[in-house]
């Protein structure tokens, strides 16, 4: 199972992302079921709306919430506890709250790859970032 990140997200919505050609290669190519999480669709709906692309905004959102390219993960209340635990114990790191809950759920679900263009999930250390 590969984790799918908002800036992999991003990359893929939005024709002129710098990443877009790289994200599509990769995602074209890719053989393992993908996983996000609400987290996620939260922080790429705000990005998106953000950087004035409602309409891919709208698109997106029906596509994460239809679960059409990738399983959901709700976080949950024990999930916030361990990611605020994170979020305190590597306070020389520029993870967001939400880098610390997709840490959390990586760590607990054992997942192996992260499907990203954040340097963040590098940091982690238990995690292959792709593309």
């Amino acid at each position: 199972m590969t984790f799918v990140d908002s800036s992999a997200w991003f990359a893929l919505y939005v024709v002129g992302d710098s990443q877009h050609a790289a994200a599509n290669r990769w995602l074209a190519s890719n053989q393992d079921p993908l996983m996000t999480t609400d987290y996620i669709i939260d922080e790429t709906l705000t990005l998106l709306r953000s950087r004035g692309q409602r309409s891919v905004a709208i698109q997106f959102g029906w596509d994460a919430f239809a679960e059409l390219f990738a399983d959901c993960y709700f976080v949950n209340r024990a999930d916030i506890a361990d990611a605020w635990q994170v979020f305190h114990k590597f306070q020389d790191k520029n993870w967001s709250f939400t880098d610390c809950t997709s840490k959390v759920v990586i760590d607990q679900l054992k997942i192996q790859s992260a499907f990203t263009f954040d340097h963040h999930f590098r940091q982690f250390g238990t995690v292959a970032v792709v593309p």
